[in-house]
C-alpha cells in the first residue's frame, strides 16, 4: 500500500459503490464526543454489546497489533497515549485467546463509530496484493512501465502558507520558470516519459492499472525472481474510478460493478481499454519494497506495506479514514463475507488509509495476496458496522489530518 503517510488507492475502483449509499440506522443515544464537522462520533458501549466479540479469535490480530505498536511507540505525536497498552502487550502469550481478549478489555475501552448525522452503518470493501508478470528490460512482450518517482514531481506542502491546510499538498512539475501540474495518464500513455527509473516492464495494461488501483503488488520476473513494489507517489491528479465511468455509459450497471466485471469488460473490448484508462487522470508512481529480516514479525506477517509503515496482515488490516479513525487503532468490525449474509465480526487493526476511504464508518479490508484473494477482494462490497478500541486514559480523537 502507500507509504506516504497518507494515500492508498485501495480497492478504489469499487468507490462506484457509494452511490448506492448505506442503510440509515436508528437514531442512537447521545455520543459521548462530538469531534469537527467531517469527523466521526464516538459512542461509549461495554465490550458485550460488539456482536461476536467473545467468539473473535482475537489471537489472529496478535502479530499486526504487536508490530502496529512498534510504529506507534516510536512516533513522537502517538507515543504517550499508547505507551502503557504497548509495554503491557510484551507480557502477553500471543497463542492464548483468552490472555489476549483480557489484555484488550483491560487496555481498551469499547467506541461505537457513528456518523455525525447519526448513522451507524457505513461500506466495507476490500482490496488485495496481485502478482503481475514482469520483466527488467523493455521487450516486445513486456512494454508496459511501472515508474518510480520522477525526478521531476514537484511537491509542494501548502501548510508552510497556509497552517489551516495542514496534509493538503499540490503536486506538479516546473515548465520554465511556472509551476504547472504533472502529466496526467493521458500524457504518460501517449508518450510523455516521467523524468523516472523504470522499476519493471509488465505485459498487461490492465494488470499495471489494478496494480495501482490495489497500491502494491509482486511482481514475477522472467529471471525467476519477485519484487515486491509499493505505492511511492502520485502525478496529483484526482482519481475517477473507471467502474464509475462503465456505469454512466451503460455498460455495467451499478450492481454488476466488480473488479472481475471490470476486467471482463476489457476482456471483450481489448480496443476500448486504452480510452477508457486515459479517463483516470491519476497515475502511481512505485519503489520497490525489500524483504523483511528473517526471523522478524515483519518477516512473519510478509504483507504490503500500509500507511502506518508496516506491513499489512491478511484478514486483520484495514483502510480506513485517518480523520476519523486514527492509525494503528484496533478496530472491531461487523459486516458479512462478500457477496453473503454470512457474518463476519472481527479484530482487525487501521494499518492503512486510501484515496477512496473517506467517511467515519468506511472501511477497506485487506485480504491478502494472489488469485483466491483478488477473488474475495473484488467482490466485497458489504454493508458493515465498527467500533473503535481505544486505550483506556488517552482522550478520544478529534479531527486526524489524513
Amino acid at each position: 500500500m502507500r507509504s506516504d503517510g497518507g494515500w492508498k488507492l485501495g480497492c478504489a475502483v469499487l468507490a462506484v459503490a457509494a452511490l448506492a449509499g448505506c442503510a440509515i440506522a436508528p437514531s442512537p443515544p447521545p455520543p459521548v464526543t462530538a469531534p469537527p464537522a467531517g469527523a466521526a462520533r464516538y459512542r461509549a458501549v461495554a465490550w458485550d454489546a460488539l456482536p461476536g466479540w467473545r467468539d473473535d479469535r482475537v489471537q489472529d490480530s496478535w502479530l499486526a497489533f504487536v508490530v502496529g505498536c512498534k510504529a506507534l511507540v516510536a512516533r513522537a505525536a502517538t507515543t504517550v497515549q499508547w505507551r502503557a497498552a504497548c509495554n503491557a502487550a510484551s507480557a502477553i502469550d500471543g497463542n492464548d485467546a483468552g490472555a489476549i481478549r483480557a489484555f484488550y478489555e483491560a487496555q481498551f475501552k469499547p467506541y461505537a463509530i457513528e456518523a455525525p448525522d447519526g448513522r451507524a452503518e457505513g461500506l466495507v470493501t476490500g482490496y488485495y496484493e496481485p502478482m503481475v508478470t514482469g520483466s527488467r528490460t523493455a521487450t516486445s512482450r513486456f512494454g508496459v512501465p511501472l515508474y518510480g518517482v520522477p525526478e521531476d514531481l514537484l511537491t509542494i506542502d501548502l501548510a508552510s502558507v497556509h497552517p489551516e491546510l495542514a496534509g493538503k499538498r499540490l503536486r506538479g512539475r516546473l515548465d520554465g520558470r511556472r509551476v504547472v501540474p504533472y502529466w496526467t495518464r493521458a500524457d504518460i500513455m501517449n508518450g510523455r516519459r516521467p523524468a523516472a527509473r523504470v522499476l519493471a516492464y509488465v505485459d498487461d495494461p490492465v494488470d499495471a492499472f489494478f496494480l495501482e488501483v490495489q497500491g502494491s503488488g509482486r511482481v514475477a520476473l522472467t529471471d525467476g525472481t519477485t519484487v515486491r513494489v509499493g505505492y511511492a507517489d502520485q502525478n496529483g491528479h484526482p482519481y475517477k474510478a473507471i467502474g464509475r465511468v462503465l456505469v454512466e455509459r451503460g455498460a455495467l450497471s451499478l450492481e454488476q460493478v466488480s473488479m472481475q466485471a471490470i476486467r471482463a469488460w476489457a476482456k471483450a473490448h481489448i480496443d476500448e481499454m486504452p480510452a477508457l484508462l486515459t479517463e483516470n487522470p491519476s497515475y502511481v508512481f512505485f519503489r520497490e519494497i525489500p524483504p523483511a529480516a528473517p526471523g522478524t514479525l515483519e518477516a512473519a506477517i510478509d504483507g504490503p506495506i500500509g500507511a502506518l509503515g508496516v506491513p499489512l496482515a491478511a484478514g486483520r488490516t484495514i483502510a480506513v479514514d485517518p480523520r476519523s479513525v486514527p492509525l494503528g487503532t484496533p478496530v472491531f468490525l461487523v459486516t458479512t463475507y462478500p457477496a453473503s449474509d454470512a457474518e463476519l465480526a472481527r479484530v482487525v487493526l487501521a494499518h492503512d488509509t486510501g484515496g477512496a476511504i473517506r467517511g467515519a464508518i468506511r472501511a477497506d479490508l485487506f485480504f491478502g495476496f494472489g488469485t483466491q484473494a483478488g477473488e474475495q477482494a473484488g467482490r466485497m462490497k458489504q454493508p458493515g458496522r465498527m467500533w473503535m478500541l481505544w486505550p483506556r486514559d488517552a482522550p478520544l480523537p478529534g479531527a486526524v489530518q489524513p
